[in-house]
């Protein structure tokens, strides 16, 4: 019980973020009579996408998802005072493993040198490498190895956020909201903005308890 009290909040992002790899897996097909082999379902597409490109679609947006969802959890913790280092380290993973596999998908549809040939897919292959690192050091362990260095380390998170944006805008896709939400967040983040935050929510806080 003390387990999963300590790792609802982790057990649920990951539940979440694993749910979307069934619609994935229902769009391929794995063959092992003759070794392994890997084919696309296309009859498993809609919206009058061929398979490839949903996987595109669905790998792409829940890595932005997840990405935004991870830049969101300060301004949440500045607004409402709750914060789960852990949850965020969790959601952290999500966005890098989404983001791991829509590159790959990438990679098999269209090889690695078509990487280097329009500027959104080198944007977007520099936020993945910039995830590998943040995706290896989200744990106890690199905690308390890095100590202040860690932190320095995962504000490269809005560099990979920054350069996520821009290859979805250059690709002409709904980037509009992910931008607002994470522009937000920056302003909430301005040490006067912050503060104000801060002290309304301490307000608030402070009458609840002299009503009680």
């Amino acid at each position: 019980m003390n387990f999963l009290k300590k790792n609802y909040g982790w057990m649920i992002v990951t539940l979440i973020a694993i749910l979307p790899l069934f619609i994935i897996i229902n769009m391929i097909n794995i063959d092992f009579s003759n070794g392994l082999t890997i084919t696309l379902i296309e009859s498993a597409a809609s919206d009058g996408k061929t398979t490839l490109e949903m996987l595109y679609h669905i790998s792409g947006e829940f890595a932005i998802r997840w990405m935004t969802a991870v830049l969101s959890c300060t301004p949440f913790f500045i607004l409402f005072g709750i914060n789960n280092l852990y949850v965020r380290q969790s959601m952290g993973i999500a966005t890098a493993v989404w983001s791991f596999i829509h590159f790959v998908i990438f990679l098999v549809a269209e090889g690695f040198l078509e990487t280097f040939t329009q500027v959104n897919y080198i944007a977007g292959f520099i936020a993945i490498l910039i995830l590998i690192p943040l995706f290896f050091t989200s744990n106890k362990k690199s905690m308390r190895r890095l100590k202040k260095n860690w932190k320095k380390l995962q504000r490269l998170a809005y560099v990979a956020i920054s350069l996520s944006l821009l290859h979805i805008v250059l690709l002409d896709k709904t980037w509009l909201i992910y931008a607002v939400i994470v522009g937000l967040g920056f302003i909430i983040r301005i040490p006067v903005v912050k503060d104000k935050f801060i002290k309304l929510r301490l307000n608030k806080t402070r009458n609840k308890l002299s009503i009680q």
